[in-house]
């Protein structure tokens, strides 16, 4: 007879489903950190390719990359692959594979075109040749947002089998023309709603909180801008000989710029909406850094930066036509034009904020010159629903990934195109993430990528893919 205490003939103890989660979470960061090299080399090959969309660049590039993101997407296994464009407007990758009846659907988002580089000399290195410094990868679009792209394939290749035998489908969207305004985005959304329709659509080309710390963006600002033009002459006539009774056009056009805000740097257009201050705030001295601002310099506005940043209005002179001082003469400008930029914050309509924005310019023409002010881009704000199971399941993944809890965050910048989405497939919820942080330099010179930021973005992209089975159909 066999005592309690003898290990042959007792029940082997099974393990928890903690310890389960323990061992697969294990597993998978075993593949990823096999898996990471490719995907490094992968996306410098990306950032090779200078897929500029705006107009006036060849476009020879951006269907180079848009036939590289295809390939990859096969090579990850996705069942239908396509490149698609609607009228003139930029490649656009989608890469598909059907869920089962009755189970969900994922839609990834990110965009291969990027940025213009201005001047190259600039550089630290040249902004298409990737150059790994540190931990950081530097490049034109080695953040925004060809890492998007590539933490999309990597998820992919970490659980791409296993959701496909769960029935889960998975539709990656890959815009070419993102950064040049996604002039096509609405109609080509709308010709392929069939293809991009989901219960939840990921976003990937936003930023974390910090290096170390994952961000969950939850608002974002809008954006309207317009092109002032002042004339003060016909043409142009010699400064000593016509100067005092006239005031030059770039004069003038600094005199009502000078209006757009009051003594502390606060906008001053009335009429413009401002959404509650955020539950969060970032040190004077971080912002300091990442900015780039000048010691002794102060900021402007009031109030806390979480604020200045997200949930009020921001007004930029982002360009001017006038001459350069290189080419100077000695004569009265005849004609100047600037243009502005405002980013409205969540609760704002587009359309009120462009009139406020005209109606100011307007009301502030001076008597000698003529003032036409030339409306451009608007694009809409956008709120998150804070409170869903999407919203929790992108949360645990991310604190999984970091082993530090996600911080829910406002972004300063606009991605308008969310609200097409919002619109066009109202039964989806849409997930904000992102693989940049404060130091990428979005945009700017030596623009880079955090590569142990990107392991995590890839990890808890996977999680979250592999979770989404338990997501109702119609996730909100």
């Amino acid at each position: 007879m066999s005592t309690p205490n003898d290990s042959s003939t007792t029940p082997a103890a099974q393990p928890s489903a903690a310890q389960q989660d323990g061992a697969t979470l294990d597993a998978l960061r075993d593949r990823l950190e096999t898996l990471l090299p490719a995907a490094v080399d992968d996306l410098q090959d990306l950032v090779r390719i200078p897929s500029i969309a705006f107009p006036g660049y060849d476009r020879e590039p951006v269907r180079r990359s848009a036939g590289a993101v295809a390939d990859l997407l096969r090579g990850a296994g996705m069942a239908e692959v396509g490149i698609e464009s609607v009228g003139d407007g930029a490649p656009a990758v989608i890469g598909r594979t059907p869920a089962r009846p009755g189970r969900p659907t994922v839609l990834l988002y990110a965009h291969h075109d990027v940025q213009p580089t201005g001047d190259e000399a600039d550089w630290s290195t040249p902004p298409f040749e990737p150059t790994q410094r540190g931990r950081r990868l530097y490049g034109r679009g080695a953040a925004d947002d060809k890492a998007g792209i590539m933490a999309h394939v990597t998820a992919l290749r970490l659980v791409g089998e296993e959701l496909a035998a769960d029935g889960i489908g998975v539709t990656v969207f890959v815009e070419g023309e993102e950064e040049a305004g996604s002039p096509t985005f609405r109609p080509f959304i709308e010709a392929h709603r069939d293809a991009l329709e989901a219960d939840l659509i990921i976003v990937a080309d936003s930023a974390n909180w910090a290096v170390g710390t994952p961000a969950l963006t939850t608002s974002l600002r809008g954006l309207v801008d317009v092109v002032v033009e002042v004339r003060a002459l016909d043409h142009a006539v010699h400064s000593g000989l016509f100067g005092g009774p006239v005031l030059d056009s770039l004069t003038q056009l600094s005199r009502l710029l000078a209006t757009l805000h009051d003594e502390n740097g606060e906008v001053a257009v009335p009429g413009l909406v401002r959404a509650e201050d955020p539950g969060v705030e970032m040190t004077e001295t971080d912002f300091r850094r990442d900015a780039g601002v000048p010691e002794g310099l102060d900021l402007s506005g009031t109030g806390p930066l979480t604020a200045r940043l997200w949930t009020r209005p921001a007004l930029s002179v982002i360009g001017i036509d006038a001459p350069s001082v290189r080419d100077a003469s000695n004569t009265l400008v005849p004609v100047s034009r600037a243009k502005v930029s405002l980013r409205i914050p969540p609760g704002e309509d587009p359309q009120s904020a462009m009139d406020a924005l005209v109606a100011h310019l307007e009301r502030h023409t001076p008597a000698t010159a003529q003032v036409t002010v030339h409306r451009g881009e608007m694009g809409k704000p956008y709120s998150a629903h804070q409170d869903s199971p999407a919203m929790d399941l992108a949360r645990s993944a991310l604190g999984t990934a970091w082993s530090t809890a996600a911080v829910d965050t406002g972004l300063g910048g606009s991605i308008p195109f969310i609200a097409d989405l919002l619109e066009v497939f109202p039964a989806a919820e849409v997930l904000v993430t992102g693989v940049e942080d404060p130091e990428s330099r979005a945009h700017g010179v030596d623009e880079s990528l955090h590569l142990d930021e990107f392991a995590r973005v890839c990890l808890a992209e996977a999680l979250l893919l592999r979770d989404a089975g338990t997501l109702r159909r119609g996730v909100q």
